[in-house]
């Protein structure tokens, strides 16, 4: 099974993937909407990733009205939303670990006085929602 990021597909597979003409990826690519991936100097390789941007490209110009510009500051919005998310959902997972660690470390002395049949630090389950869909 190959990477959601690999680039696999020439820019005609991907134009007809996402329903425009190829013009249209180029152009999008010149506004850095879309960057593919290049093997050499002439052909394009889009990914699976680059075809769902290009969609959502399409849904917001064509379905919600918005014009280039501002589809370019709402790519660029969500995707710093998605870098937050993934650098909280880190975080968040290395604070539990480190909290775990030092709680196990004060459940070593006996003479400490905690109940033992349950978890020294409930932790509830966050689930942060996932990316955006638009």
């Amino acid at each position: 099974m190959r990477a959601h990021n690999q680039p696999v597909y020439m820019i005609g597979v991907a134009a007809k993937l996402c329903g425009v003409h190829p013009q249209t990826l180029r152009q999008y690519e010149r506004l850095g909407l879309c960057v593919p991936a290049r093997v050499g100097d002439k052909n394009r390789l889009y990914s699976e990733a680059d075809i769902e941007r290009v969609r959502r490209i399409q849904r917001l110009t064509q379905e919600m009205g918005v014009n280039l510009a501002g589809v370019e500051l709402i790519l660029r919005l969500l995707d710093e939303m998605e870098e937050m998310r993934a650098e909280f959902e880190r975080r968040f997972k290395e604070y539990v670990q480190e909290t775990e660690r030092r709680l196990q470390e004060i459940a070593q002395n006996p003479a400490m006085p905690i109940r033992r049949d349950e978890t020294l630090l409930p932790v509830p389950d966050l689930q942060v929602r996932p990316k955006t869909e638009l």
